[in-house]
């Protein structure tokens, strides 16, 4: 039988199963990954805003009783979780990687949160975020860098660099996300786990504005796929206070995702003929990965894509400087306040002040051209693959790459131009492990989806999961 220090090393749903057959009390794992914490966290800066120790524990004997009792709150009852620091968890301060904001204690929990609070889970701080959660390299002036689990000098990716980084060096069991331009997906790829971005309305995402749908969403990280379908079952299900939610309550993802994938069609999309720049090896690592769909009796072919992407970059931008700008422009507006906005904030800002209303309409309905021809392609493949970054992990010290495969990147999110086709279809997508470059450091590919195709999507990826060894690599210091 395993010992207590040998608890963060389970997978979530084993954790969760031995939780409730009374194999480990909700304080030896809760004490088991404290103890995991102090010693990793201080190197690689993954958990910021921790709670006091004796509270933690407290509310895992608490848990404790509650199972003497036989009450168990559900899947995640005494998992430690820290929340994605762009996310309110009742009484924990939400910065936003912002000095502006780090005094910003949050009175109640986003709707995401309370799920997994409900569910059991013990909120025990939050995860590190870049600035205003803007750029896939987790830095900020509150709390500082987060280092690569496999590689300390290099970037963590972003913008959940930080849960990625716990996941991967087990300083939490599953992790919890957003994703607006690759920031379940980059992070996910850098340090080898799993991040899936879920298609619009299916996790709830708290926003003062109901009606008019956003770009960015909320969604699970694991280390494997099952843990990423069980965390994703918690997050998900239509909340009345979001009408554009989808119907639902999450629980077809609890469901055993095993199925014969043989005769699925897939898509192989590459470098978008020859449209994005790559570093040298990412291509191959992503190709070396086709034989094992191949091998499950898929059927992989190459893509060409006959459409203007950057057309849907432009698309893309625009949206972006709306929406992003949008919700920092009073810290904008504040002229004492201004001068402590990072530069790539000011950007969007300033960029969205430039537009008018009909460039919104334009660009929304370009966005929605390009959905209408990614649905056709989905008539042809059920399933579409493409690279998740177009770079490996970066020095901790460079806020983003300037130059990648020769060419110059024109905005501190060019360089991440790979993960944008899928942002702006609103489909679901996963980043899943390929391997490591020559240097030892992570890469990741896209699995991508139909609109509500998340369940088809988890079973694709839980195959690719079951016969690659990924999941069970592990970083140096781990």
């Amino acid at each position: 039988m395993s010992q207590p220090a040998d608890i963060p090393m389970m997978d979530a749903v084993a954790l969760s199963r031995a939780i409730h057959a009374r194999d480990f009390s909700c304080t030896e794992v809760m004490a088991a990954y404290l103890d995991r914490i102090n010693a990793l966290n201080p190197k690689l800066n993954a958990i910021v805003s921790l709670r006091p120790r004796e509270e933690l524990m407290r509310e895992a004997r608490e848990r404790d009783d509650e199972l003497a009792a036989d009450q168990s709150r559900g899947w995640m009852h005494g998992f430690p979780q820290a929340i994605k620091d762009l996310a309110d968890a009742a009484g924990l301060p939400t910065t936003r990687g912002s000095p502006l904001l780090k005094e910003n204690v949050a009175n109640s929990d986003a709707s995401y949160v309370a799920r997994m609070r409900d569910a059991g889970a013990i909120i025990i701080g939050k995860t590190n975020v870049p600035e205003f959660g803007l750029g896939s390299n987790t830095y900020n002036p509150v709390f500082g860098p987060t280092a690569n689990a496999w590689s300390p000098a290099h970037t963590a990716g972003g913008s959940s660099g930080g849960a990625a980084v716990a996941l991967a060096a087990r300083l939490l069991p599953v992790a919890d996300g957003s994703d607006f331009g690759g920031s379940l997906r980059n992070p996910g790829a850098f340090n080898n786990v799993y991040g899936l971005r879920p298609g619009f309305g299916r996790v709830p995402a708290n926003t003062e504005d109901v009606f008019l749908p956003g770009m960015s969403v909320n969604g699970p990280m694991a280390r494997n796929v099952a843990d990423l379908a069980q965390l994703l079952a918690v997050q998900a299900g239509y909340d009345p206070r979001q009408p554009l939610g989808l119907d639902g309550d999450g629980a077809e993802f609890a469901a055993p995702l095993d199925r014969d994938v043989s005769g699925l069609r897939i898509g192989w999309l590459g470098d978008l003929d020859g449209r994005l720049p790559f570093e040298p090896g990412i291509i191959a690592l992503c190709e070396a990965a086709l034989p094992v769909f191949e091998n499950l009796g898929c059927h992989v072919e190459a893509v060409s894509v006959d459409y203007d992407m950057g057309d849907v970059w432009q698309a893309f931008c625009t949206l972006r400087h709306w929406q992003v700008g949008a919700g920092l422009l009073p810290l904008y507006q504040d002229r004492s306040r201004r001068d402590q906005l990072k530069p790539e904030a000011v950007w969007e800002i300033e960029n969205g002040l430039k537009l008018g209303v009909f460039d919104i309409t334009a660009a929304s309905t370009r966005r929605s051209a390009w959905y209408q021809y990614v649905r056709n392609l989905f008539e042809r493949f059920d399933f579409l693959l493409l690279p998740t970054a177009q770079v490996f992990p970066f020095a901790i010290e460079e806020t983003w790459p300037r130059r990648v495969g020769g060419r110059e990147m024109d905005s501190y999110h060019r360089w991440m131009e790979v993960v944008v086709p899928v942002t702006m279809s609103g489909c679901p997508a996963i980043s899943v492990p390929v391997g490591f470059s020559e240097a030892g450091l992570p890469m990741g590919m896209q699995i991508w989806g139909p609109n509500h195709g998340e369940r088809a999507l988890l079973e694709i990826a839980h195959a690719y999961d079951r016969a690659t060894t990924w999941s069970s690599v592990l970083p140096p210091e781990a």
